[in-house]
């Protein structure tokens, strides 16, 4: 009898634990924006990222510190880089720039391919150049 039950409820646990793997998990939510929408999808999120990478010719590291607990990874949600706090200036300097002289309210707007970006002034590069 005991090893019956003891049969079963591995059983069960073993099928919990399979089923849970297919199970669709959370999505993953970023934390600390102050300046992109906080119901960002990450999928956007990671499109934008990928945008400041390109225009920049950066990597993540450029604005992201590193883990203190796994310096391997990066902790995106840290503001301990000073840069990660340009770009949010940069940000909201722009988007100024393109709703005060383009019209722009979002960077959806078909308008938008006129708009200025940070490959405006970077052109590829972390710094813009002074010419």
């Amino acid at each position: 009898m005991r090893f019956r039950t003891l049969i079963t409820l591995s059983t069960l646990i073993i099928t919990v634990i399979g089923l849970s793997a297919f199970m669709p998990q959370a999505p993953k939510k970023a934390s600390n924006l102050k300046v992109l929408p906080k119901n960002i999808s990450h999928e956007d999120l990671d499109k934008i990222m990928d945008g400041f990478k390109v225009a920049l010719g950066v990597k993540c590291n450029f604005c992201h510190a590193a883990s203190e607990t796994d310096p391997k990874r990066l902790d995106f949600a840290s503001d301990a880089k000073h840069e990660k706090e340009i770009a949010r200036d940069m940000m909201r300097m722009t988007a100024k720039i393109n709703k005060k002289y383009f019209h722009i309210k979002d960077a959806d707007d078909t308008k938008a391919v006129l708009a200025v970006s940070c490959y405006t002034c970077h052109n590829g590069n972390a710094h813009p150049e002074n010419k």
